[in-house]
């Protein structure tokens, strides 16, 4: 099975080294990738939002199945262009894909299907911001109704911060989706899904924030790590028979059944899971740690779900252990990450470093391209054996002015998480 991968970041990575190892996978092409997805995989310069683009270089290259990545492409319909030329596709309908690229349409779905998950009001007119915030408070969740590459959430007490965010949405020309605060622990469970069909992955969490105690502005993702020692092993079964199976079903009603990966990030309360929002791809930087402990083919699981037998795959084997992901980022990130830098000890040798913002220079070296830069994943016997690799992988990169998070994961390695 010739497979292509569309996208640039660490989570193709992920995903292209992944492939690499299914032999029932014959090449594997990614577009456009970046400089460490070039040491595994060939490389096509197409952009990844242009279904003609991805449909001609799938043509070109005979591949089988078309594996997308990125959002956008998702919620631009590039799934449905390259499903009408008679290739399977992993990824979801431009229809489907609104349970990311529309949070009232998400919120829609949910409420129909009964499904826990805040209260929540949408804005479309700075004449009627005030009073609306004032039915919310005193903690504020002011989104992007649209994509926002996960840095389109603020939660704040202050008021100002929350109306001065919601402002600038509408300025922007995006509806604002206030919701009510959701209490406890978040988790990230990702599901293959076929229609009905739903296969849960390992629970991960995400760590948002750019600073260590989950301080400063949200980010795409500073780090994440599976599985979760403090969440109960029933909880999984809880979220897939009350929150996705119940989600699948409403969009099969709907007429836009989904077939993909379905992102369900939820808070843990004390009156059990409530969704946070959904996500119609493969999370970064989740999925560089859920991988690092995939046993299972994952050729065989994506070709199942873009074929339509999602129902007789076999069920998914994983290894013992932890694995860890943390991210290294651009000076300035996330406000406007400075580029260029050269970065060392992330080249083809290093075990564990996946690229996302990276690309040769005209010298030949590695350099910065983009906010989150790179991914170090450890695995190891337990939480504290992962969290260790990757920070000792990441002393040996350097990258000018790049920052990291110190504390991924260590709250649940203290036992200081409960629900």
């Amino acid at each position: 099975m010739r497979v292509l991968v569309i996208g640039s970041g660490a989570r193709e990575h992920a995903l292209v080294l992944a492939l690499s190892r299914d032999p029932g996978v014959t090449a594997v092409l990614a577009a456009p990738g970046n400089a460490g997805i070039a040491q595994i995989a060939e490389q096509f310069p197409v952009d990844a939002a242009s279904a003609e683009q991805v449909v001609a270089l799938a043509k070109e290259q005979n591949v089988d199945l078309v594996v997308i990545g990125p959002e956008v492409p998702l919620v631009l319909g590039v799934a449905d262009a390259v499903r009408a030329a008679g290739i399977a596709c992993f990824g979801p309908s431009a229809a489907a894909a609104r349970i990311e690229g529309s949070k009232a349409f998400a919120k829609d779905v949910m409420n129909t299907a009964g499904v826990r998950t805040a209260h929540s009001e949408v804005v479309d007119s700075p004449g009627v911001l005030d009073e609306a915030l004032d039915r919310f408070g005193p903690t504020w969740v002011v989104k992007d109704d649209g994509l926002a590459a996960g840095k389109g959430v603020v939660v704040t007490a202050d008021r100002a911060v929350a109306r001065d965010h919601a402002a600038e949405i509408l300025e922007n020309g995006h509806p604002v989706l206030l919701e009510s605060f959701l209490d406890g622990p978040e988790v990230s469970l990702f599901c293959l899904v076929d229609g009905e069909t739903v296969v849960p992955l390992l629970p991960a969490q995400d760590h948002k924030r750019v600073g260590d105690g989950d301080t400063g502005p949200n980010t795409g993702g500073m780090g994440a790590y599976t599985p979760l020692p403090w969440l109960p092993a029933e909880t999984v079964d809880v979220i897939v028979e009350e929150v996705v199976r119940p989600v699948a079903a409403e969009l099969v009603n709907r007429g836009c059944g989904f077939s993909g990966l379905l992102y369900a990030g939820l808070a843990i309360g004390k009156d059990g899971p409530a969704v946070v929002e959904f996500n119609c791809r493969f999370g970064d930087p989740e999925t560089q740690a859920v991988l690092a402990l995939l046993e299972s083919p994952l050729g065989e699981a994506l070709a199942a779900t873009a074929n339509g037998t999602l129902a007789e795959l076999p069920p998914l084997r994983w290894r013992d252990g932890a694995a860890v992901t943390v991210v290294l980022a651009a000076e300035y990130y996330p406000a406007s990450p400075r580029t260029g830098d050269v970065i060392t000890g992330a080249g083809a040798d290093a075990e564990g470093v996946l690229h996302a913002g990276t690309k040769r220079n005209e010298s030949g070296a590695i350099v910065s391209a983009g906010g989150r830069v790179l991914s170090v994943v450890g695995v190891g016997a337990d939480l504290s054996a992962a969290r260790d690799q990757a920070y000792a992988t990441l002393a040996g990169i350097k990258l000018p002015g790049g920052h990291f998070r110190t504390d991924i994961g260590l709250a649940a390695v203290e036992g200081r998480i409960t629900v």
